[in-house]
């Protein structure tokens, strides 16, 4: 759910202005998952550009305190909100950690890296959100280390009934800067896409797994 709709369709423009997501319903691309898709999403690259980070960073902080008040800690999920995280901690002027996937193999075998303490109220900050199923994995390992969690912020989601459902079975709160409706809205109304397009990137949407070209 996307909290401002002008701050949702200004940052899916700022997001097709640097490739951070491409469309080509004409030439899908192909996910690890086997999905084939008209679209892909790559918020890491936001990092390389200053201004667009800095406005990110800035209504991620602003939107964080609107909707859960000003946590004591900010978390980021690796790898994709790392650097995104942190520079919303900073901002805030929080404290940061961030979670791994699972355990290290090695060493002190942390899958959470940063000081948090039990009972901490905790802001999550993510990236993009597809099943939701590794952002919530994050989630689980905060809570088993005794985080209170208030919600996940991330920029951008799919919008997938999967994830929706996902996150209403943890009871967890998510809020996006934008979606993939937004997107298409913003798309559209600028001609980034055509009507053939426009048509291919709605078909895609109402089944994603089963699509083909």
């Amino acid at each position: 759910m996307v909290l401002d709709k002008n701050t949702a369709k200004k940052t899916a423009e700022l997001l097709l202005q640097i490739n951070a997501i491409k469309l080509k319903p004409e030439n899908p691309f192909s996910w690890a998952s086997g999905w084939k898709s008209p679209i892909y999403c790559d918020n890491r690259i936001i990092l390389s550009y200053p201004v667009i980070r800095n406005f990110v960073r800035e209504e991620m902080a602003k939107q964080v305190e609107a909707l859960y008040g000003k946590p004591d800690v900010i978390a980021g999920v690796a790898t994709g909100a790392i650097g995104l995280g942190a520079l919303v901690a900073d901002y805030m002027g929080l404290p940061f950690i961030y979670v791994r996937p699972e355990p290290k193999s090695h060493g002190r075998q942390n899958q959470i890296e940063g000081y948090l303490e039990t009972n901490q109220s905790v802001v999550v900050i993510e990236d993009l959100i597809s099943t939701g199923k590794s952002s919530l994995n994050a989630v689980n390992a905060l809570k088993e280390a005794g985080a209170n969690i208030k919600g996940m912020l991330a920029i951008f989601t799919y919008e997938f009934d999967v994830a929706a459902t996902n996150f209403e079975k943890k009871e967890l709160p998510l809020h996006t800067l934008s979606d993939y409706g937004h997107l298409i809205e913003q798309a559209s109304e600028t001609g980034y896409i055509k009507e053939d397009q426009l048509k291919t990137l709605m078909e895609w949407r109402k089944n994603p797994s089963q699509w083909q070209q």
